[in-house]
Formats: C-alpha cells, sequence, structure tokens
C-alpha cells in the first residue's frame, strides 16, 4: 500500500520546473560525473542494450548512455516536464534516445523491456521508494540490473544538512534499507558500495550546502551511496 499523498508528485514537478527555468539541470553533469563514470564501467553496458534514466534531468547522462549503446534504446525519465522539455532539445541529434515525463511509482513502460535501470542523485526525492524500486524491477527484463547513485544518505553524515535546505521532502536511508528495498523487490546479488569523489576540493567553499571545505572533503572522502541489484533469470 502506498502511503504518500497524492500531491507529492506535483509538489516535485512544480520544484524541479523551478529548478530548470534556473539552469540547473545543465550544471549537473559537472557536479555529479566523478561519480558516475566509475558507474558506468561497472555497468559494462553491451552496444544493443536498452538502458532507463531515472530522474534524467536535461538528459546529460542520457546523452552519454546514447552514445554507449548505438544500437540499442535510451529513454530519460523525469518527473519536470520543463526538463524534459530541455532535454529534448539537447539531444535532437540522437535517434536512439527518447524523453519522456513520469514518476518512477508509475514507469510509463511496457514489462521486461530495459537491460539497465540507473538512476543518479535522485532517489531520495521519491515520494514512494518502495514502489519505485518495485517498478523498475518490473520493466527491467531478466538479466537486467538496475543502479541507484546518491550522494544523501544515512551513512554519510557530512551531507544530512540538506534536508533542511531543499524546498521539497527528502528520504534520508542507510545503505542497509536502501538494500532491504532492493530484496524486498525481487532483486538479487544486491551489494551496497561507496563510489568516492576524487574531483579537486577548492581551499575556500562558499557553497550553501557545506559549512566549510573542510566539511566537502570529509563528504567527499565517505563517498556516493551506489545500490545495485539483478533480475534474475535468463534475458
Amino acid at each position: 500500500m502506498r502511503v504518500t499523498k497524492p500531491e507529492s508528485g506535483e509538489v516535485l514537478r512544480e520544484e524541479f520546473n523551478r529548478w530548470a527555468e534556473a539552469g540547473r539541470g545543465e550544471g549537473m553533469e559537472q557536479e555529479h560525473l566523478p561519480i558516475t563514470l566509475p558507474v558506468l564501467e561497472k555497468m559494462q553496458l553491451a552496444p544493443a542494450d536498452n538502458v532507463l534514466d531515472v530522474g534524467c534531468g536535461a538528459g546529460w547522462l542520457s546523452r552519454r548512455l546514447a552514445k554507449l549503446v548505438p544500437q540499442g534504446r535510451v529513454v530519460g525519465m523525469d518527473v519536470s516536464d520543463e526538463m524534459i522539455r530541455r532535454a529534448r532539445r539537447a539531444s535532437v541529434d540522437f535517434e536512439n534516445l527518447i524523453f519522456v515525463t513520469g514518476e518512477v511509482e508509475e514507469i510509463p513502460w511496457e514489462p521486461n523491456f530495459f537491460s539497465h535501470v540507473i538512476s543518479v542523485e535522485s532517489a531520495y526525492y521519491w515520494p514512494d521508494s518502495v514502489a519505485g524500486i518495485r517498478e523498475i524491477f518490473r520493466v527491467l527484463k531478466p538479466g537486467g540490473s538496475a543502479w541507484i547513485l546518491i550522494n544523501y544518505y544515512r551513512d554519510n553524515p557530512h551531507a544530512h544538512q540538506w534536508g533542511g535546505l531543499l524546498a521539497v521532502e527528502t528520504h534520508l536511508l542507510s545503505a542497509a534499507e536502501w538494500s532491504e528495498r532492493f530484496r524486498a523487490a525481487g532483486f538479487g546479488n544486491v551489494q551496497p558500495e561507496r563510489v568516492r569523489d576524487h574531483s579537486r576540493t577548492p581551499e575556500v567553499y562558499t557553497g550553501r550546502w557545506f559549512r566549510d571545505a573542510a566539511e566537502l572533503r570529509a563528504f567527499k572522502a565517505e563517498g556516493a551511496l551506489l545500490v545495485h541489484g539483478a533480475k534474475e533469470g535468463k534475458a
């Protein structure tokens, strides 16, 4: 049974539409690429794979994925229709890439289609992560795998303050809690691990997410949480 408020998706859509209009979608690649590149290597994508990018924003990761699966298909999905509009405008040269508006709790796609599902820095916004992971399991083909990468999780205390700085509700879960959601949805070989950010840290930090550069360095040393699992069976 879902326990979220009916308006949760609309609140997220409005907030991330504001992010899109402020140009924040285009800046996500620079922020998240250092932790995403190691995950793409681990996924071992084949040229004909079909990949779903959940919470695709302005499409930076979807475009990178489309280059890695030239004979397959990439679907970028986001709750924000403005993010999707911007993603489409920036991706007109990609024939194997489409974007759809949707919520992870009700993915607008057929069952058993995708070889891989990836979500980068999106899952802690999902109103109902249990339902979302079940939906990811549904759209994966047997033998497919899911990959969730997040910086905001309980085991990294240097990110806990983010919840109070955001205009939408967030869900601060531990690696064990995310792993249990994967197993409850039917995933096997569930493996949480850390992906550390080795990018350069400025000597002086002036942003709003950390107290100072020392806290930023400590946050990056803890690493992002990667949880992945497989839908067992033969494709």
